[in-house]
């Protein structure tokens, strides 16, 4: 068992806080994603949980022990860096296996690991390459071999494919996951990449100023936002926000349109809907188109309601120009509400 447990850590250097009491629970086998803008304390959460840095309070708990008094050789972890780390000077087989001797395993159980491992991740075939040699997919595969040969009971990332190119890195992550359900690791991911997160992660740990803003699975973060902070950083385009007035029998004034929603003492709370969540009808939000770009299938509208920009995901058959006024009306079902003051949502989530 390799559940890993983050009870109330904190990291402060100096009189700047990086991390604000974090409780996290990682599942055996499970595949956490921490997400956030750089220096939201994703990299920071990571590197104390590997033994890299030391808290400045709370505990650190990988399968059952507890361990942030220890060095990152007696935790248990393999970590895979964005820089890959592949030592120029060693072949491909040497470079797996470099951990492997520093445990002083027997030749033959180095043999069978690092076979199995390259294997797994299609590089059986370049074991006796120099990293000069591969490219940075190919080196990327190297590093995650080397991880996995050490059969550790948890794998650390950290924006391991954000060096690769943009077909490299739908491959790799396809890949990635794929093994390391295989492999049966409990895995903690670093990105700030939410397309990442989203196709790898069975829960997304969102990061904010050195908390965590929600953690969740991908659809419920998607779908549900914590915070106003999570529906604007996740989605592209993110989704939109407009101010919502009190109005008569429990429901809220929107640009002019009025919208059953949540009891709330306050006279003005914040209504959001994602723009692929629009469609075009006559008792829709008002709002003069800007910009269209299309998008094959689709258009992008970005247009402007009573002065705040609104985006809407639109089919493409739908005829709009750079000055037309066109009403969009939002799925009921897909309309969040938020506290204006402390940006959290005004329903229930997980």
């Amino acid at each position: 068992m390799a559940e890993i447990s983050i009870r109330n850590v904190a990291k402060r250097f100096g009189d700047f806080t990086a991390l604000h009491s974090i409780d996290l629970t990682v599942e055996d086998q499970e595949f956490m994603v921490l997400l956030g803008a750089s220096g939201c304390g994703k990299t920071t959460l990571l590197r104390i949980i590997a033994g890299l840095e030391t808290p400045s309070q709370g505990e650190v708990w990988i399968g059952g022990r507890r361990v942030d008094h220890l060095p990152p050789r007696q935790r248990g972890i393999a970590m895979v860096f964005q820089n890959y780390a592949i030592f120029p000077h060693l072949t491909v087989f040497e470079n797996i296996a470099f951990g492997l001797r520093m445990q002083k395993l027997p030749q033959a159980e180095i043999d069978r690991r690092v076979t199995r491992t390259a294997e797994l991740m299609h590089i059986g075939q370049l074991l006796k390459r120099y990293s000069g040699q591969l490219s940075g997919g190919q080196r990327q595969r190297v590093a995650v071999a080397r991880a996995l040969a050490m059969e550790p009971d948890v794998i650390l990332m950290d924006e391991p494919l954000s060096n690769l190119d943009a077909l490299l890195r739908l491959e790799m992550r396809a890949e990635l996951k794929g093994v390391l359900a295989e492999s049966k690791t409990t895995t903690i991911y670093v990105t700030h990449d939410q397309v990442e997160a989203m196709s790898l992660a069975d829960r997304i740990a969102v990061m904010n100023q050195g908390r965590i803003v929600q953690a969740a699975e991908p659809i419920e973060v998607y779908r549900n936002p914590a915070a106003r902070f999570v529906g604007s950083f996740i989605g592209n385009p993110p989704m939109n926000f407009l101010p919502a007035r009190k109005a008569d029998n429990g429901s809220w004034q929107v640009a002019g349109v009025r919208f059953d929603g949540p009891q709330a003492e306050r006279e003005e709370i914040a209504f959001a809907i994602r723009p692929e969540d629009l469609h075009p009808a006559e008792d829709g939000l008002p709002a003069k188109v800007r910009v269209v770009e299309p998008l094959g299938p689709h258009v992008l509208a970005t247009c402007e309601v009573e002065g705040h920009l609104f985006r809407a995901v639109l089919d493409s058959d739908i005829r709009l120009r750079r000055g037309d006024t066109v009403k969009l009306a939002p799925m009921p079902q897909r309309i969040r509400w938020f506290d204006p003051e402390s940006e959290e949502s005004l329903q229930p989530h997980r």
